[in-house]
């Protein structure tokens, strides 16, 4: 089990490769170093690689001593041995800088690499840059850091992993990585993660049958306590805690804890996305009536998702030693645009958004939309469908539905009760009084009639007719149960005129015709027979 946290040493080399040197002044750039000695970075991870070959003469290059062969070498061994094992995995906070990191303003060619613990206390491994005349100035390790190393190398009592393990699967490499460390890569990590899966089946169906006990419900199902980002984060957990337990080299730690960091990254993100899409399935079962309000939610959770991954790529490049300033630029470049390609687009989803929070149109309202009259069907983020009285489906682009008056005839509270009442001309006052009385007493006296709304009065005297004016609310919300209202309100207003022995009046015009020299005036429908028009004009001396 301990070869599930071991690292391909060159993998991580290659990952960790010391940058090339950057221009230090506009004018001038410094030569680069053959052993990669041009930054603090590019010097520690140069001497690793070296030490790690067994090329100890080489890597006594790397260090700031009077020293020279055996004793040197000795040194630089040494040296590789306690970086090894005490430095701590923080290889990629390390400048990169030919300048250095410059943290000492006071001291500008020192640089910390790390610090380790020792018995008498910590102890700062440091680098200092000297020039080395036709090589240029180079970063080395300082004198001060390498007189300590000799006491900190007898303090040194666990020994490496590689101890512990099969000779054949040390010494057999592919791609010069050795095998237990493919094994630990490719077997070792999916083997942990089976592992948190079997404990989470295992506590799903414990915690489930001690639900189904307790409610007394056999239909409940096992919950999922152990998601799979949770699981993740149990996995990046256990290897954080094996790190601390086994001696690896350097290398391998700073593969293994940027492993870590990147599964923790990983598993926070898909843990609030998952988090996201529990809370929009929990408003959308609260409150399914709200129209629209899933494709908003969903939205929103599509959005969010994409700021939370966003935002942990730039953690990453952050923690990696990137800087997102360009990628950022060109993203907001970019997002302009893409924005206005998809203006229309853009300003329907916008318009969807807003009708569907403010409930401005709902499915199964009836609205009136200019000329167009229909219910509506489906409310989404960049159209509406309404289906029309003749049976089709239209759908309108929110944007529009946003610019235009909108009626919304299914929002009625209460439907207007209000015909106009034409009596005869022969309708005389005390029985047009008795048929206003009527009337009023009829509405006052139906249960679906707002009482503080009923209002008849004698309107006007008309051309052809006397008028009264009806007005009422009718109390309901459906246009067939006001008909059904409307229709008996109707006939027993018809059967009170015909009972105060009125009729109602349709259009009609009479005509006056006098005889000469005569004070008695003849009247005559407009409409009567021919016949009957000439005979008067006849008995009147009236020249047809």
């Amino acid at each position: 089990m301990i070869a599930l946290l071991l690292l391909p040493s060159s993998a991580v080399l290659g990952q960790l490769a010391a940058p090339t040197p950057k221009t230090t002044e506009a004018t001038q750039e410094p030569a680069p170093d053959p052993l990669g000695r041009n930054t603090p970075r590019g010097a520690i991870l140069s001497f690793l690689s070296v030490a790690r070959s067994g090329n100890a003469q080489v890597a006594a290059l790397y260090l700031s001593t009077s020293l020279r062969g055996a004793d040197a070498e000795n040194l630089a061994h040494q040296l590789a041995v306690v970086l090894n094992r005490r430095l701590p995995a923080r290889l990629n906070e390390v400048s990169d800088k030919p300048e250095g990191s410059l943290r000492d303003p006071l001291r500008p060619d020192e640089d910390i690499i790390g610090t380790i613990s020792t018995s008498k206390g910590d102890l700062d491994i440091m680098v200092e840059r000297i020039d080395r005349g036709k090589a240029g100035r180079v970063w080395l390790f300082s004198r001060k850091t390498l007189n300590s190393i000799p006491n900190v190398f007898e303090e040194l009592s666990t020994p490496p992993v590689e101890e512990f393990l099969p000779g054949f699967l040390v010494r057999t490499q592919l791609a010069d990585i050795p095998v237990f460390e493919w094994l630990a890569l490719f077997v070792g990590v999916p083997f942990l993660y089976l592992l948190t899966v079997l404990l989470n089946s295992l506590i799903d169906v414990g915690i489930g049958a001690f639900r189904r006990h307790l409610f007394g419900n056999p239909s409940l199902q096992n919950p999922q306590v152990l998601p799979a980002p949770i699981r993740l984060l149990l996995v990046a957990l256990v290897i954080r805690w094996l790190l601390s337990r086994v001696g690896l080299p350097l290398l391998a730690r700073q593969f293994w804890s940027t492993f870590v960091l990147m599964l923790v990254i990983a598993g926070c993100a898909w843990l609030v996305m998952l988090v996201n899409r529990w809370g929009e399935r929990y408003l959308v079962r609260r409150r399914p009536s709200m129209s629209g309000s899933a494709a908003v939610l969903r939205l929103i959770r599509r959005v969010t998702n994409g700021l939370v991954f966003f935002a942990a790529l730039l953690f990453a490049l952050h923690r990696f030693g990137i800087n997102p300033t360009a990628a950022l630029a060109g993203l907001g470049v970019g997002g302009i645009a893409v924005a206005l390609a998809a203006q229309k687009t853009l300003e329907n989803v916008i318009a969807g958004v807003s009708l569907i929070a403010d409930q401005a149109v709902r499915v199964g309202d009836t609205l009136k939309l200019g000329d167009l009259l229909g219910t509506v069907e489906d409310v989404g983020l960049r159209s509406t469908r309404i289906r029309t009285p003749d049976r089709t489906v239209i759908s309108v682009p929110n944007g529009q539905i946003a610019n235009m008056s909108l009626e919304t005839l299914s929002g009625r509270d209460k439907f207007w009760f209000h015909p106009v009442l034409a009596l005869r001309y022969e309708t005389n006052p005390e029985q047009l009084h008795s048929i206003i009385i009527g009337i009023r007493t009829l509405l006052l006296q139906h249960p679906n009639v707002d009482l503080s709304t009923v209002r008849v009065n004698f309107l006007r005297i008309n051309t052809f007719s006397l008028d009264l004016d009806i007005v009422a609310y009718v109390l309901v919300r459906d246009w067939p149960d006001f008909f059904q209202i409307q229709e008996e309100l109707l006939l027993n207003i018809m059967n009170i005129v015909k009972q105060e022995g009125a009729a109602i009046a349709f259009p009609s015009q009479t005509m006056y015709l006098v005889a000469p020299g005569s004070d008695n005036l003849a009247p005559t429908s407009e409409f009567a027979g021919r016949r009957e028009s000439e005979r008067l004009r006849d008995e009147a001396g009236v020249p047809h």
